[in-house]
């Protein structure tokens, strides 16, 4: 065993390893996880038909030729409203469909790595897969740096000093609910900009914090994007983009 996989660990016989590869750059990763990235049997991941995934991307840099890979395919991202009924119930049938897959691998003594972007169990895929299996397979989560952290770093903005209380709050929302979840916190991270970026920016504003908002796009990546959100003038934002607003507690 070499000294790295020594210090990193490597994957056991039929287990389910959740694995957070951080917010974009593949050396913000963890020695476990990328450890386990190349030592797995299968390494598997979600990804929009069609597409490689965010989360294979990232770690493209660890993994070598010829390696047995198993990728997830949504069966609809955003052509459907999450609210219509038609969403829920194809995406249900998908993770109930996934999980019986790594099930299969898993039952045969193999192990699987699934990738999640940051943390697995911050508003990742990986946790309908954890609900549906753990208990019934042997399970082990890795985390991972957070999308919120890796862009508040490469902004360089401390986000919470003394008391202040954070808020994460997904701008899915309606821009009401928005901007009353804004105006009770001190410092707020909004994931999941994106297409409503233009709302997330009124309900901003309404709250009073557009004089701290940063917008955060790819942050971390190659083709990040860093201003403050009242010089952004895009509707619309991509899939990896979220505003940040730091609080402005007690500093000694």
């Amino acid at each position: 065993m070499t000294e790295f996989e020594t210090l990193a660990g490597v994957a056991e016989p039929g287990k389910l390893y959740g694995i957070g590869v951080g917010p974009g750059d593949v050396r913000y990763m963890t020695l476990r996880a990328a450890g386990l990235v190349r030592s797995v049997d299968v390494l598997a991941y979600f990804a929009k038909r069609g597409r490689m995934g965010n989360a294979r991307k990232i770690v493209a840099p660890l993994v070598a030729p010829a390696r047995r890979e198993l990728k997830l395919e949504y069966p609809l991202t955003d052509e459907v409203h999450v609210s219509d009924p038609a969403y829920g119930e194809a995406i249900a049938r998908f993770y109930r469909e996934s999980a019986e897959t790594l099930k299969n691998e898993l039952g045969e003594g193999r192990s699987v790595g699934l990738l999640a972007e940051g943390d697995p169990f911050f508003y990742g895929s990986f946790m309908h897969m954890w609900r549906r299996l753990e208990g019934s397979v042997a399970v082990e989560v890795v985390p991972g740096v957070t999308g919120m952290s890796g862009c508040w770093t490469r902004a360089n903005t401390p986000m919470t000093w003394g008391d202040d209380v954070l808020s994460v709050v997904p701008g899915t929302l309606s821009e009401a609910l928005l901007v009353e979840r804004l105006t009770r916190c001190d410092a707020a991270v909004i994931m999941k900009v994106g297409r409503n970026l233009a709302k997330v920016r009124r309900a901003v504003e309404t709250a009073g914090m557009i004089d701290r908002a940063i917008y955060i796009e790819r942050g971390t990546m190659s083709e990040e994007r860093i201003m403050p959100l009242r010089a952004c003038a895009d509707e619309i934002g991509p899939y990896f983009a979220m505003v940040i607003i730091p609080g402005n507690g007690r500093r000694i």
